[in-house]
């Protein structure tokens, strides 16, 4: 298999979806969502290659949560793109639960925090960013008429509150200090 086909060189390609012969501009905003996803993908699997030290968060390392969202990302772009795929209810309450129980290990949020501290919570930090990026492209592309599961958008949704729970976890079991901002 070819990993170029050329059938992409005038600036159109398929979706899972497409019609028969159907091709769509690849400025299209189901392109920037699934973009935004795989940049997303790959700032989470950056963030699963720097868990030098694995946490536990309830059963799980940090490093197997990552490379359980990496799958379920896989899922939301599949959707996207037109598959007869979607994330389950099930999902969202697993993130939930997740961010519940690291929320319980941390003293409670009353500001703002400047990001930085270990390298992995600063590329968690990072990719908590993209995610709300993918989670507003997402939302794009329902208001532009294409259907996505109420769970799907729920689990975008959850996903960068996990992202930062993660942020802060890692930063507490590293003993770093979360610093708000002086606004000067």
């Amino acid at each position: 298999m070819a990993l170029y086909t050329g059938k992409g060189d005038g600036g159109t390609t398929k979706l899972f979806d497409s019609k028969s012969g159907e091709r769509v501009s690849k400025s299209a905003a189901v392109f920037e969502a699934l973009g935004t996803l795989d940049e997303l993908n790959t700032f989470v699997g950056w963030c699963r290659s720097a868990c030098v030290v694995d946490w536990m968060v309830e059963q799980q390392p940090i490093s197997a949560v990552l490379f359980e969202v990496q799958q379920h990302l896989f899922t939301i772009q599949a959707e996207l793109a037109g598959a007869k795929k979607h994330i389950p209810a099930k999902n969202v309450k697993e993130l939930e639960a997740r961010i519940a129980y690291i929320e319980m290990q941390l003293p409670e949020i009353t500001t703002f925090f400047v990001p930085g501290g270990s390298e992995l919570s600063s590329r968690l930090d990072v990719t908590r960013a993209v995610s709300r990026r993918a989670e507003r492209r997402l939302v794009a592309v329902t208001e532009d008429g294409r259907k996505l599961s109420e769970f799907t958008l729920a689990y975008a949704n959850r996903l960068s509150s996990l992202l930062y729970a993660l942020v802060r976890f890692v930063n507490h079991k590293t003993g770093t200090t979360d610093t708000p901002p002086e606004y000067v």
